[in-house]
């Protein structure tokens, strides 16, 4: 099968044609591709399912219209089409065994997986003043996280990562390619894209490197900040049983700040991203399939008010399965009669 290669417009005069890239991915057997298929199409699926369950849950129970579920139930949003820009893809790649993209549908992919990321991280970074009102202003709570303050936080962590990614995916999708069009990675990062380029991406790199340093260190900061001060706070309620209550009510925020920040901090706060390609694969995976994965799991875990709304949930799925199958019973033992 021919592959179609990036031809440059800066050549004899040429209007460039991009017609597909390819995904390079892992360097690994076919067999080994349909195992990992049958592995990520179930944790696609459980991370859809676990996802849309938090958000029916607090949609459906007016005593979780509070700021803290609001954050939630957008951040499992994200959770949903951040991992739906990569994982189908992926998937059909591994099915497929055709790993070519076009060159707008690698552009879109690029962005949107910026994008959203981005809104995720400012997102959690509004979810820890959240926690730091909660926990150090409780008397001023209302008054500081009031509805449309919660609104303008969402709000601005949409617009703030719609265009802080909107300038840099433009100039690379009117960069020139004309050498390889094989990308090395498994989805179309822009460090593996400016790889291919056959011009100096040297100012597209340091834009990408500071927008993407501004967001993340100041995110990190802001979350150090009220961590420090919700610290503090807590240290000093004088019983044991108040402290740990106090701390398991913002364990999960924490957990998944940890995790988000550090995979990104590490993958795409350096000054080239060309340099460690290889190495950002495994971390990528992490970051696009295995935390929104995890996420839903953490959110309950951590939270008693979730559990005890998802038990109730199961023990009512099961009365009426019970109840199904005892009618079937019923109708079955009418007909031998």
């Amino acid at each position: 099968m021919m592959r179609s290669r990036i031809t440059s417009p800066y050549k004899e005069n040429q209007t460039t044609t991009v017609i597909e890239l390819i995904l390079l991915g892992f360097p690994i057997s076919r067999e080994v591709e349909l195992l990992v298929f049958l592995l990520l199409l179930p944790t696609y699926l459980i991370t859809l399912l676990g996802n849309i369950l938090i958000i029916y849950i607090i949609v459906s129970h007016s005593n979780l219209f509070t700021p803290m579920y609001f954050f939630l139930c957008n951040l499992s949003i994200l959770d949903i089409l951040f991992t739906s820009v990569i994982s189908p893809r992926v998937m059909d790649n591994l099915a497929t065994g055709d790993k070519t993209i076009s060159f707008a549908g690698c552009i879109t992919q690029c962005y949107f997986y910026f994008f959203l990321g981005t809104v995720k991280f400012i997102l959690l970074t509004s979810m820890s003043y959240d926690w730091y009102a909660t926990i150090c202003n409780p008397l001023r709570y209302s008054t500081i996280m009031s509805p449309s303050a919660c609104i303008g936080l969402v709000l601005f962590s949409w617009v703030g990562g719609f265009l802080s990614v909107l300038s840099p995916t433009v100039l690379i999708s009117r960069l020139p390619f004309c050498g390889s069009n094989i990308i090395n990675h498994y989805f179309c990062d822009s460090g593996p894209l400016l790889a291919l380029a056959c011009t100096d991406t040297t100012s597209i790199e340091l834009m990408d490197f500071l927008l993407s340093s501004t967001v993340i260190i100041f995110s990190i900061i802001f979350t150090g900040y009220s961590y420090a001060c919700i610290i503090m706070t807590i240290l000093r309620i004088p019983s044991a049983s108040g402290r740990k209550k106090a701390f398991n009510t913002c364990a999960s925020h924490l957990t998944i700040v940890v995790i988000a920040g550090g995979i990104t901090a590490f993958i795409y706060v350096t000054p080239s991203q060309k340099a460690t390609l290889e190495i950002n694969k495994i971390p990528s995976i992490i970051s696009s399939v295995v935390a929104p994965f995890l996420n839903p799991f953490i959110y309950t875990l951590c939270n008693d008010t979730v559990q005890g709304i998802l038990r109730g949930l199961w023990v009512g799925f099961r009365e009426v399965l019970v109840g199904k199958g005892r009618e079937l019973l019923s109708r079955v033992s009418k007909k031998d009669h």
